[in-house]
C-alpha cells in the first residue's frame, strides 16, 4: 500500500516571531554589507520601525478579535512614531510622551467596561442574580462558585491578588458569555465546564493566558475570555 500525505492549506499569519526574525536578518545583512563598506549602516538602520508598522497593520487589518485590533492600533502608532523620528520628520522624545500610553490604557479600560454593560444589559435583566459577575481582589484572595443556568459574563479583577471562579455549574443560554479579566501582578483562574468552547482574545504583557480545556465536541456554547495579563496570569481549565 501506498502512504498518501495529504497537506493542508492553512492561511497565512504575520506572527510576532516572523516579524523578529526579519528585523535579526535586515540588521545582520545591513551590518555585513556596512563591514565590506558597501552601504553605510546608520542610513539603513534607521528603518527598523517599519518592520513594527507591518506587524501591527497585520494585527489590525487582519479579523481576529477585537483585542488583536486594539494592541495592533497601538502598535501602529508606536511604530510610525519611531520611524518618523528616527527619518527627522518628527522630533519628540519618548520620555516627555510615554505618560500617554497611561491615559490611552486607562480610556481602553472605561471603553471595554461600559460596551460591556450595554451589550449584556437585556440579558443580565432577564436572568438570575449570578448571570453576570463582577468580582474585585486587592492584594487579597477569594474563591466563588458560580451555578448561573443563564451566564452572560462579567469582570474579573486582580490586582496583587487572586481570584478564582468555578463556573463547571453553571451554563449558556444565549450561546455566548463574555468576561473581561484584568491581571496586574495577580492571578485569575477559571474552572469551565467540559461542554464550553473558549476563544481567548486577551493581550498579556510580561504576564501568560493559558488555555488548559479541552475542545468540545459540540461549540454551541462559548465563552469568549478578553482583557490584559500584566506581569500576572489569567489560567482556564475544566
Amino acid at each position: 500500500m501506498k502512504a498518501r500525505f495529504v497537506m493542508e492549506a492553512r492561511p497565512f499569519r504575520i506572527s510576532a516571531q516572523l516579524i523578529l526574525g526579519l528585523i535579526v536578518i535586515f540588521i545582520g545583512l545591513t551590518l555585513t554589507l556596512d563591514n565590506f563598506d558597501l552601504i553605510e549602516s546608520r542610513e539603513y538602520l534607521r528603518f527598523w520601525p517599519v518592520f513594527v508598522v507591518i506587524f501591527g497593520l497585520s494585527k489590525t487589518l487582519l479579523p481576529r478579535g477585537g483585542s488583536d485590533r486594539n494592541s495592533g492600533i497601538l502598535i501602529t502608532i508606536v511604530g510610525l512614531l519611531f520611524l518618523l523620528n528616527n527619518v527627522e520628520i518628527l522630533r519628540f522624545r519618548f520620555r516627555d510622551y510615554w505618560p500617554l500610553l497611561l491615559v490611552v490604557f486607562g480610556g481602553s479600560l472605561i471603553w471595554r467596561t461600559t460596551a460591556r454593560y450595554r451589550l449584556s444589559a437585556d440579558k443580565q435583566h432577564s436572568g438570575d442574580g449570578d448571570s453576570f459577575m463582577n468580582l474585585f481582589a486587592f492584594m487579597g484572595g477569594f474563591e466563588r462558585t458560580n451555578n448561573s443556568q443563564n451566564f452572560v459574563g462579567g469582570e474579573m479583577t486582580a490586582i496583587m491578588g487572586g481570584c478564582e471562579v468555578d463556573l463547571r455549574g453553571a451554563s449558556i443560554k444565549d450561546g455566548e458569555a463574555v468576561i473581561d479579566v484584568f491581571a496586574f501582578w495577580g492571578g485569575v483562574s477559571l474552572k469551565v465546564p467540559e461542554d464550553w468552547s473558549v476563544n481567548v482574545q486577551g493581550l498579556p504583557i510580561m504576564g501568560g493566558i493559558e488555555d488548559k480545556t479541552k475542545p468540545p465536541k459540540d461549540t454551541s456554547k462559548r465563552l469568549v475570555v478578553k482583557g490584559y495579563a500584566i506581569m500576572g496570569g489569567v489560567e482556564i481549565g475544566n
